[in-house]
């Protein structure tokens, strides 16, 4: 299947070493992109990952998310610029929004989040061009500032990972391309890609270059049921009290038909109730048929397919448990 890349952050019990070596037999197999998501639950950061991921390949393109303000636009900008030197002009970026919940969480002023997200991303862009630089916004602001040595490219791709659509309008107006959120049906995907697709023609942008990926979260196993429940805490673990705020309500607003508003009270009472474990219990198995690719193998097939039919170009794949990476990444090796 062409256009398939391998995810990967998640997990706790993979390690960086782990990680490299997957994406490695990825590449082997043919994958195009290799993607690492850096989470609000601090699991092992993308810089550090993203240097040993660099290092075991070769071809593939490798990116990351960030969440602005978490880092300085001038160390992300070094960064990035260091990143894709080491990898010889592999890398893109995927810089985030600062939610009120990751402005909390990180206990850093709150700012608004699509301001933060844009300004960032301008001055980052600017001082990849390696020359010297002063950017005065609302929120970003420095002078004269340059990289120390000159960038092995002076463009790197910014493509804006979105779930809202404030998110989804800002990548059509300002990304390289878009990084759509996991847990979300091909329906959710359809829907996002038209958001896209009326704010860049509102700026008079030409998406011919536009990278549309998405993360698919994947879970294959002999029987259909077993395949749900291992991906199940995936699904619900939107809907805790840390994602639930900035997830839900968004992915329903752009049209995501799997998630239903009087279910919401429902998890939130499981989760005050029993904690992880009664919320995986209080989510449907609808969800996780709706949301994520699960099943058997040939079903897998056929749901990723879905998503590239609705417009989705890399479907990046996220395995929903260590023990199915071999066989998720052999399986689309042979489609």
């Amino acid at each position: 299947m062409e256009g398939v890349g391998f995810a990967t952050g998640y997990d706790p019990g993979m390690t960086i070493a782990d990680m490299a070596s997957w994406m490695r037999k990825a590449e082997d197999n043919g994958f195009v992109m290799g993607f690492f998501s850096e989470t609000i639950e601090l699991m092992r950061d993308s810089v550090t990952a993203l240097a040993a991921i660099g290092q075991a390949t070769e071809r593939m393109d490798l990116g990351c998310t960030q969440t602005v303000r978490l880092r300085n636009p001038l160390v992300a900008a070094q960064t990035l610029a260091s990143l894709d030197e080491l990898t010889e002009g592999r890398v893109f970026t995927a810089p985030g929004a600062c939610t009120k919940t990751h402005a909390n969480r990180y206990g850093i002023p709150e700012e608004s989040p699509p301001l933060a997200l844009r300004e960032t991303v301008e001055a980052m862009r600017a001082l990849l061009t390696g020359k010297p630089v002063s950017y005065h916004g609302e929120v970003v602001s420095f002078d004269d500032a340059q990289l120390g040595w000159s960038p092995v490219r002076d463009y790197i791709p910014m493509l804006i990972p979105a779930t809202s659509s404030t998110g989804l309008q800002l990548a059509g107006k300002i990304g390289d391309g878009v990084v759509l959120n996991a847990i979300c049906s091909p329906e959710y995907s359809a829907n996002a890609i038209e958001i896209i697709r009326a704010a860049a023609a509102q700026e008079g942008r030409d998406l011919d270059d536009f990278k549309i990926v998405q993360i698919v979260n994947v879970s294959v196993e002999d029987s259909h049921q077993a395949a749900l429940d291992a991906v199940r805490w995936e699904v619900a673990s939107k809907f805790d009290p840390i994602q639930l705020p900035f997830i839900a309500g968004p992915k329903m607003r752009v049209g995501e038909p799997y998630i239903q508003e009087e279910d919401i009270a429902l998890f939130q009472d499981a989760w005050a109730r029993g904690g992880k474990q009664a919320l995986i219990e209080a989510v449907p198995d609808s969800y996780v048929e709706g949301m994520t690719a699960s099943g058997t193998p040939d079903e897998v097939l056929e749901r990723v397919q879905r998503y590239r039919d609705v417009g989705v170009q890399v479907t990046i794949l996220r395995p929903a448990a260590k023990h199915q990476t071999g066989r998720i990444i052999d399986l689309f090796s042979e489609a």
